[in-house]
């Protein structure tokens, strides 16, 4: 591991201190827990970007769109 220095403002840096005390890990644990799932959240949110310019690229056909219609199972009301 590496060690580096990040700058938080002191009510980030209590909140912080607090969400470690809570889960029962230490400061480290907690910054690099949250930044994994920032990163992945950041890496979803790219997928889901490409496929929707894919998906805009190129539209259905609403004779495309209705074949489909056929084939979902819709839950009874």
């Amino acid at each position: 591991m590496e060690i580096v220095q990040i700058v938080l403002d002191k009510k980030l840096l209590r909140a912080a201190d607090e969400a470690a005390r809570r889960t029962k890990r230490n400061r480290s644990a907690l910054v690099r827990d949250a930044l994994r799932e920032h990163l992945r959240r950041l890496a979803i949110r790219d997928l889901e970007e490409r496929d929707r310019a894919g998906y805009s690229k190129q539209r259905q056909t609403r004779d495309e769109a209705s074949a489909w219609e056929a084939e979902a199972a819709w839950p009874a009301e």
